[in-house]
């Protein structure tokens, strides 16, 4: 476990609190009356049961103690200086164009909240790395695993 902050969007670290929330009261007593059901069956039945609602107790529990370290080393991404920003950063929003012509915007967030379907990538992917720190109009190249990728930036949004 290293000692880094984890980078989160201010909406990224609401939603982390209410996920907290919803595993410590509602998930908790889920596995705790799924805990209490398999220890009413008979014998027969007892350990597998048992042991399935056992295992998800262990699986919540890891989720819990997971999300509580993200949350207290959490450092909030600044979203309004980095929309400012004349140079891409991590909060930006930025709209690229490949050599294929083909337009996709991305925010470039910390690891803990990329989600490429979504247009949000983590700066420590690829892309990020290539896109950190460039200007509007200049090229990256980025070595990636399908291959070399060449984009322009064409906007970082206010």
């Amino acid at each position: 476990m290293t000692d880094e902050p984890v980078l989160l969007t201010k909406a990224g670290f609401i939603r982390l609190e209410e996920e907290l929330l919803e595993l410590r009261t509602v998930k908790r007593a889920e596995v705790a009356e799924t805990i209490r059901e398999a220890q009413e069956l008979g014998p027969d039945q007892l350990d597998a049961q048992y042991e399935d609602a056992k295992n998800q107790q262990a699986f919540l529990e890891g989720r819990i103690a997971e999300v509580e370290r993200i949350l207290e080393s959490a450092t909030i991404i600044d979203e309004v200086s980095a929309a400012k920003s004349k140079t891409v950063q991590v909060g930006s929003t930025v709209s690229v164009k490949g050599k294929d012509g083909k337009a996709r915007k991305y925010q470039l967030v910390g690891p803990t909240e990329a989600d490429p379907t979504q247009g949000r990538i983590s700066h420590k992917s690829p892309v990020g790395r290539a896109l950190l720190g460039k200007k509007k109009g200049e090229k990256v190249m980025i070595q990636a695993p399908a291959g070399d990728l060449e984009l322009t930036i064409t906007t970082i949004h206010q």
